[in-house]
């Protein structure tokens, strides 16, 4: 079952009422995952953009989309490698700033996953 985002504020998102203060994953099966950022800031210096590492980690077999909340100002962006490799695994990516994604998570009713970055 797809959880709910409730709210996000700059250093937290809440989802199905449980408050989280650090960037998360919500997994196919509604399972909300702490984000493993150090696979893109081991090679960018930063979280702030997605490498194809955690483009795999990030991607399920039978997913159709992929919701990005790129942060409260829109700073996280999707690395070239990482954008082809969705485009190669045929899943749309909707990266919008984190309150946007937010909403555009909770209307969406493909099988989805959501990476949410809280802080930028």
């Amino acid at each position: 079952m797809k959880p709910t985002i409730e709210r996000t504020v700059f250093g937290s998102i809440t989802i199905d009422g449980k408050t989280y203060e650090h960037d998360v994953i919500i997994r196919l099966d509604g399972e909300v995952k702490k984000r493993k950022k150090k696979l893109s800031k081991v090679v960018f210096g930063t979280s702030h953009v997605v490498s194809l590492d955690e483009a795999k980690h990030v991607f399920e077999k039978g997913a159709r989309q992929i919701i990005v909340g790129s942060g409260q100002n829109g700073i996280m962006k999707l690395s070239k490698e990482a954008k082809e490799y969705f485009e190669k695994k045929e899943c749309r990516v909707d990266l919008l700033p984190t309150p946007q994604a937010m909403k555009c998570w909770n209307e969406a009713h493909d099988k989805v996953v959501g990476l949410f970055h809280v802080t930028c």
